[in-house]
């Protein structure tokens, strides 16, 4: 095993550093010989050299293997071993390598490369873990024709490709290392088949364990939908003879697009209406269309090196949020999109993780599976699509596929392709690849003689390793209305490309009001001076439904400012607005859940600090429930028909329409039960045939502090389904009293049902821990000390795990005094910790070095 501790810091990687692979690979055969604890992998390779490369040292990466014997063309290759891999002379001309080693599934906790999950064999590869399986060149440029056969007892063995029948698969497409997939275990499966725009027939499967198999119908139906939309939309068509999906409990991540064999967290793919939520549902959708997609945006082409991780991540990421908008509301998407992307990636961009959507550097790999990479890097597809227009975007994409079918490429070559079919130069618009932050965009206005002229400015500030930053191209859409609230001009996109650019709006009968960053149209922070009154009559009138949500947001967030810090009481405006939209039959349901949700404790905690004030997590949490309980107080008298006119009759169906229809419904009920004491969510609790309803009035009832026994409830009665005990333990730590949280998390610890070893579980406790603002930050830092506690704790079994949670610290900075002595002196105690791996040493230190 690699030496990790803190005393032997990783090697930094870096992009500039890049040269071609010495070797290159023709074919792969495995042969894997299945033990819990020592299975047996016999590999066969044949390697050419690589005409580009200028070095021949033959270097074949290798961890926590057990070498039996290797040789190149039938002699002893006399290797070298280290930690990290194997040495050999080889000769300058095609040759075979063969290589036996040895493995143990069994005690395989870090979930990378083969490892086992309840008795089941199974892989993750992506995105250095084939390393750990045997000896081979484990980067993206390298890949092979594989060829599997899988020997062991149990009932069935899977691998990438097509069946060749007795355990052995063959993958026609050449892949990279990472993409390499075996399951193996006593499975059955949800049979159903696909008709390409071809004619040809796709077997389809969805391997499960034995009592998930009535949770795989909607899976399946996700499944079907997203190819279909693939050929209609993109051109994409299926290319092997079956596609197989598997189930697995234990998974570092949502899922795997390994070709053929796409591999899911439990939670990503089981769903009914009894298990799942309406997000449940959604989220499974989401996610099967973005691992199927990646068939064509990430393995048929693939990354040259892992630097380009966006160009694959950020791609399928836009192309499922594509696929959702249109199964679903494209309105009600792109704001959760962006209540998403400024969640997580503006708050990674607005700290000392920030980095580029494709960073120069990295320590960890697996650290870089970060919003940045993927919601930013889906952003910037979506700003190429706005700026060069629909049919040049596909035209685009159509000489993508076809030129780089088959390799290995770079963001440079997925331009390379919009430039030459648009003639424009995308240099610029590039930057937006490799410079971190946020640009923060000012807007001023001016008027004169029927000619109305916006005036922005862009500045993005400093980040880690990138003080001074070039104007990026930002494409603006903007929309003018008059008085009465009508569209006088329709949206406009204007493109700046300066760090000062002025747009005129000319032809008009009186100053309008502006509707600026409509649809979102770029990932930026608008900074516009707009009182109150103008808000609530945008979220009144506006014509583009991101701007009318986002102005309801931009007037929550300056009330629960002013509440904070002037002890305000909450404005009359901001209730009169949230009443008209509800009273506004016109509107999605959907979208008046999500108006009616006030901006997050983070989302508030930022804004106070960027003005120049200290947050008080107690405090933001306190003004958030009084806002709440005023908004319950102002719509007393419409809240009962809305909740009655919100239930939906009949079989439960996860469509949009019905899922909105309970999700403004459930908000509804959410505020009635500050009103009747929870009578109402008692009723519905009692009486949910489904696990939205159910879900959402047990959630009512314990923020109300009047769960206690609907909580036992649950529990008993889901005792024995996995997926919804980890609902009850999140929501256990989400809806603790105030200041309780962290005990309420170490209590759970001790629940017979914990596992750290489960991702899911773990994540459960202490991602809802570090979600609950005001908990976590309890002003005697008991969350920090808990959490730091056990991420060092897991960190010995599960590293990316732990590391990645770690990022609940990384807005120590922002707080007082007291509270980041504290949180500096958990992060120093986790850097201190005995054989800390690789991955939590990187990101702890990054964090402390803010």
């Amino acid at each position: 095993m690699k030496d990790a501790s803190p005393a032997a810091a990783p090697l930094e990687i870096f992009l500039s550093d890049y040269t071609p692979p010495a070797y290159l690979v023709d074919t792969v055969e495995l042969v894997f010989k299945l033990h819990p604890t020592a299975t047996r992998v016999l590999s066969k390779i044949a390697f050419r050299p690589n005409p580009e490369a200028t070095d021949r040292t033959f270097y074949l990466h290798g961890e926590q293997l057990k070498l039996i014997s290797a040789t190149i063309d039938g002699k002893d290759a006399n290797a070298k071993i280290t930690d990290l891999g194997l040495t050999a002379q080889a000769p300058d001309a095609p040759f075979v390598f063969e290589a036996e080693v040895e493995i143990s599934p069994q005690t395989n906790t870090a979930l990378e490369g083969l490892y086992m999950s309840n008795g089941m064999y199974c892989t993750q590869c992506e995105a250095e873990g084939f390393r750990k399986i045997t000896y081979y060149p484990d980067r993206p440029d390298v890949m092979g024709v594989f060829t599997v056969t899988i020997e062991g007892s149990e009932p069935v063995k899977l691998s990438n490709g097509n069946d060749l029948g007795g355990g052995k698969w063959h993958d026609p497409w050449p892949k990279p290392a990472y993409l390499f997939a075996l399951v193996a275990g006593d499975l059955v499966n949800h049979p159903d088949t696909f008709n390409t725009m071809s004619g040809k027939q796709v077997e389809l499967n969805i391997w499960v364990r034995k009592g998930d198999l009535n949770k795989c119908a909607f899976g399946m139906d996700a499944l079907k939908r997203s190819m279909k939309w693939d050929e209609e939309v993109y051109g994409r068509e299926y290319d092997l003879d079956l596609f197989n999906i598997v189930a697995v409990d234990d998974f570092n991540m949502g899922a795997m697009e390994n070709k053929g064999l796409n591999i899911f967290n439990s939670s990503a793919v089981l769903a009914s209406p009894e298990t799942s939520t309406d997000a449940n549902f959604e989220r499974i959708e989401a996610i099967i269309a973005h691992e199927y997609f990646h068939n064509w945006t990430g393995n048929r082409i693939t990354c040259r090196d892992w630097f380009q991780l966006c160009l694959k991540e950020g791609l399928t990421v836009y192309r499922d949020s594509q696929f959702t908008a249109d199964e679903r509301s494209p309105a009600v998407k792109r704001i959760e999109d962006v209540i998403a992307l400024r969640a997580r990636q503006f708050r990674e961009d607005n700290g000392p993780l920030a980095h580029p959507v494709r960073p120069e550097s990295f320590v960890e790999i697996n650290n870089f599976y970060t919003a940045t990479v993927y919601e930013k890097g889906a952003e910037v597809i979506g700003m190429l699509k706005t700026l060069i227009g629909d049919e040049a975007y596909y035209k685009g994409c159509d000489l993508y596929f076809t030129r780089h079918d088959g390799q290995a490429c770079t963001i440079e070559d997925w331009l390379a392709c919009f430039e030459e079919v648009t003639g424009r130069d995308l240099t610029q618009f590039k930057l937006w690849y490799s410079q971190a932050g946020t640009p923060r965009v000012a807007v001023k206005e001016a008027w004169s003689e029927g000619t109305y002229t916006l005036t922005f400015t862009q500045d993005t500030p400093p980040t880690p390793g990138q003080d001074v930053k070039d104007p990026k191209v930002i494409p603006i859409a903007v929309g003018l209305l008059n008085d009465a609230g009508e569209e006088v001009h329709a949206t406009r996109i204007c493109e700046m490309t300066d760090v000062v650019h002025a747009f005129r709006f000319t032809g008009l009968d009186a100053k309008p009001v502006p509707s600026i960053n409509r649809g979102f149209s770029a990932p930026i922070i608008l900074e516009q001076d707009q009182d109150n009154a103008t808000r609530a009559f945008l979220l009144a009138h506006d014509t583009d439904p991101f701007n009318k949500w986002e102005a309801g947001r931009a007037l929550a967030r300056d009330v629960m400012i002013r509440m904070v810090t002037e002890d305000a009481t909450p404005d009359q405006a901001y209730l009169d607005a949230l009443l008209a939209v509800a009273r506004d039959d016109t509107l999605d349901p959907a979208f008046k859940a999500l108006a009616f949700s006030t901006p997050s404790a983070d989302d508030i905690a930022q804004a106070l600090f960027d003005g120049g004030v200290t947050p008080d997590p107690t405090k933001i949490y306190n003004t958030t429930q009084t806002l709440r309980q005023s908004v319950a107080h102002a719509m007393q008298d419409t809240l009962p028909r809305i909740y009655a006119e919100m239930q939906v009759d009949g079989p439960f169906s996860p469509d949009a329409e019905a899922a909105g229809k309970r999700a403004w419904g459930n908000v509804a009920l959410s505020l009635l039960t500050r009103l009747d004491g929870g009578a109402q969510a008692r009723t519905q609790f009692e009486s949910a045939d489904n696990m939205t309803q159910q879900l959402s009035a047990l959630g009512a009832l314990l923020r109300a502090e009047v769960g206690e026994e609907a909580s036992n409830a649950f529990c008993e009665q889901w005792k024995d389904d996995r997926l919804v005990i980890d609902k009850w333990f999140a929501m256990q730590v989400s809806y603790a009293k105030l200041d309780a949280a962290p005990a309420t998390a170490k209590a759970l610890t001790n629940h017979p049902d914990f596992d750290m070893t489960n991702p899911n579980r773990f994540r459960a406790v202490f991602g809802a821990l570090a979600g609950n603002t005001a908990g976590f930050h309890s002003p005697d830092g008991s969350g920090y000390a808990l959490l730091a506690d056990w991420l060092i704790k897991l960190d010995a079994k599960n590293p990316q795990t732990a590391a990645r949670m770690s990022t609940a610290f990384e807005t120590w900075k922002r707080y007082d005094a007291d509270r980041q002595a504290m949180m500096r002196e958990a992060l120093e105690r986790m850097k201190a910790a005995s054989n800390l791996s690789g991955d939590l040493l990187e990101m702890v230190t990054r964090i402390l070095n803010a």
